[in-house]
């Protein structure tokens, strides 16, 4: 069964890549990018690159229109209602060591913070820090045998101690959706924040906030398509006066002298110094172009793709799947074979996946797996990719038993 992609020519790379005998299939760390993307950094870069918010001038005009449009465009997107409760970062890692710093005077000795057992590095380590840092308990969510979130654990585990739950919105190892509206119910009778990290989750359909009901949503644009270091984070307005400023800097700033000063609200009291303007512009065309698409078509497209990569990976002997994935990556691993040497042999044959711990450490230790290799999809690959790559896996493991 053929899935051709009806969008592989709106993104130039794959055809280069094509040209130099590579196969992407590591989407889950970066995507390819879009051609009005490139026209709007080109524009911006062509056309008077200036500062945004500070400049009178008309070049400088004219970039805060566009960085400002952008912030307006993620809020859309997101459905946040308020552009104001949209923070440019450089990234989700950045957005949640926003978080885990802006909200550290939140804290007490002895009070919990809940993630689970599927974090990737990026929503485990500023919450364990934290925690060494003002003598907290991380409590650890377990998992069920399909890579999902216990949620009975979960209600045992979840109590008065708890002041914030950072969880993933979609696991970047196991491609399991994680059930967020029952544990943000299990949380906020508690009080407790809650922070939803959308690296992954973001990039497949259309995720809504304010339904969702979170204090602090997170992502990354290089995954959605968009420019590398720049970044989003979506937090309530009751949940924005909570944070702390935690990097100082130019435009920041609302009044200063030698000895104090103050500082600005949301979004641009934690915008500090000159952001990512070209960036941020970028990520708006990226979001531009998404939504001139056919929503259902990109979501019946990845499904099919996703459904046709398990087939062919549970037909061969020896691959086991890790979990339940339903969308966009599966991680699996071969009886006998190291995930470093089949990543090797695949790389010679032009096929780019992902071979390691996923930056999720603690997850595969706890799986008793040194690795995984992981491939990732997105809306630009067709069955074309997936053939070559079966191809490859064939002749690799041909090699390698």
């Amino acid at each position: 069964m053929r899935v051709p992609s009806p969008w592989r020519a709106d993104f130039p790379a794959i055809a280069t890549l094509q040209r130099q005998d590579q196969t992407y299939l590591d989407n889950a760390a970066t995507t390819q990018k879009p051609q009005p993307l490139l026209d709007a950094i080109s524009h911006y870069y062509a056309n008077g690159a200036a500062n945004v918010h500070r400049a009178q001038h008309l070049p400088g005009a004219h970039a805060t229109q566009a960085f400002e449009d952008s912030r307006s465009k993620v809020a859309q997107w997101l459905n946040a209602g308020d552009s104001g409760q949209i923070v440019f970062t450089h990234g989700a890692t950045s957005a949640l060591n926003l978080l885990a710093y802006g909200l550290e005077h939140l804290f007490n000795a002895g009070d919990e913070i809940v993630i689970s057992a599927l974090e990737h590095h990026a929503n485990l380590l500023p919450w364990q820090q934290l925690a060494k840092r003002r003598a907290l308990t991380l409590v650890v969510l377990p998992l069920d045998d399909d890579g999902v979130i216990d949620l009975q654990a979960a209600a045992e585990l979840i109590g008065p101690r708890t002041r914030l739950l950072a969880v993933s919105q979609l696991s970047n190892v196991l491609g399991a959706w994680q059930p967020l509206p029952a544990l943000l119910a299990l949380a906020q009778p508690h009080g407790a924040l809650t922070v939803v990290d959308g690296a992954q989750g973001v990039v497949h359909g259309r995720h809504d906030v304010q339904a969702l009901g979170c204090d602090f949503y997170v992502f990354s644009s290089h995954k959605l398509y968009g420019p590398d270091g720049v970044g989003a984070l979506f937090g309530r307005n009751e949940a924005l006066h909570h944070l702390r400023h935690w990097q100082f800097g130019g435009e920041m700033v609302q009044q200063a002298d030698y000895q104090s000063a103050s500082f600005r609200p949301a979004p641009l009291g934690f915008e500090a110094g000159t952001p990512p303007i070209a960036g941020v512009i970028g990520l708006g065309a990226s979001l531009d172009y998404l939504s001139s698409l056919d929503q259902q078509a990109v979501i019946a497209h990845e499904a099919s793709l996703h459904d046709y990569l398990l087939r062919g990976l549970k037909a061969r002997n020896g691959v086991h799947v890790l979990g339940s994935p339903e969308v966009a990556l599966v991680s699996f691993v071969v009886d006998g074979v190291h995930n470093a040497d089949l990543a090797h042999l695949l790389t010679e044959q032009g096929i780019a996946v992902r071979a390691g711990h996923h930056c999720a450490m603690p997850l595969l230790k706890a799986m008793q797996l040194s690795g995984a290799i992981r491939v990732s999809l997105a809306l630009y690959n067709d069955s074309d990719d997936l053939e070559r790559f079966f191809e490859a896996l064939d002749q690799a493991l041909d090699m390698l038993r």
